[in-house]
């Protein structure tokens, strides 16, 4: 569990993977691998050849459909290799000297789930055809990848710059109390301000819980900013965000129990689908 596994596909927001997982492979001193998924069902155009037509003409074009289907494949492979090799140079240019690649074929959250032992940090974009913008749903095979990964996922909606500042959402539980304990031992934000935030009625149980996770990230050496906020957790994130010039939010997501998704699924989905700036989800 030492490397991080950038996602690179046809889609635009690919350079912005390949940059992030590049600084963050600096950052966390650890090896880049960049990942091509070929999912075949994509590329298999499925013929009813059921109806009242000759045996003859049938196999024919069955003949024709598997030609076809064979040169769709060999053309993908290609094509996949050729992006992988655009992203080695992009990473190279970035400063990663000896990026790996790495093709598989099959269904994206499988593949990551059988490579998962080796993930450190799995970097991936939001939208599969196009720029993300606020209020676009994140394509399904992203959030199947979300849902069941139990590795830390930054995820990149469209633009990536290096950032100077970030914050974490904070809500005591045990996802963000680990978040805590991760970021504080983890090179990845180091010298970084940090902004600790919490959505919740002020409670003498949020501050002391509040209180204790800054006083672990103070200790760790982070320069932290507390605040407890009331109000809808999506837009007051976003707004806090937005106000304080933060690069990038770290947050819990979903939950592999059925009740910690039903409490927070619709929270992390609104966060994806309304996000401008990358999000780190930690499991």
């Amino acid at each position: 569990m030492n490397k991080v596994f950038a996602c690179v596909g046809a889609m635009q927001s690919s350079a912005a993977v390949c940059d992030s997982a590049s600084w963050a492979s600096k950052r966390l001193d650890a090896p880049l691998v960049l990942l091509h998924v070929l999912d075949r069902s994509e590329n298999v155009t499925e013929v009813d050849l059921s109806g009242n037509i000759g045996l003859g003409s049938r196999e024919h074009l069955l003949e024709e459909l598997a030609t076809l289907d064979e040169k769709r494949g060999r053309l993908a492979i290609e094509a996949g290799k050729a992006m992988l090799d655009a992203a080695a140079a992009r990473a190279r240019t970035s400063g990663v000297e000896a990026p790996a690649l790495m093709q598989r074929h099959g269904d994206l959250a499988e593949s990551l789930g059988e490579l998962e032992a080796d993930i450190r940090l799995l970097v991936i974009g939001l939208h599969s055809t196009q720029n993300h913008s606020p209020g676009m749903p994140v394509g399904s095979h992203v959030e199947s990848v979300i849902r069941t990964m139990h590795r830390p996922i930054l995820a990149i909606p469209g633009e990536f710059s290096e950032p100077k500042s970030f914050m974490l959402a904070f809500d005591g539980s045990v996802t963000t109390l680990k978040g805590v304990e991760m970021l504080a031992a983890s090179p990845l934000f180091r010298g970084l301000p940090c902004h600790l935030v919490m959505v919740g009625a002020d409670t003498a149980e949020h501050r002391v819980a509040l209180d204790s996770a800054r006083s672990t990230l103070e200790k760790a050496g982070f320069t932290v900013t507390a605040a407890l906020k009331s109000g809808d957790v999506e837009p007051v994130l976003h707004a806090y965000q937005t106000d304080n010039n933060i690069d990038l939010m770290v947050m819990g997501a979903y939950g592999h129990s059925r009740i910690r998704q039903l409490l927070v699924g619709s929270t992390t989905r609104n966060m994806l689908n309304n996000t401008r700036s990358p999000l780190l989800l930690l499991r």
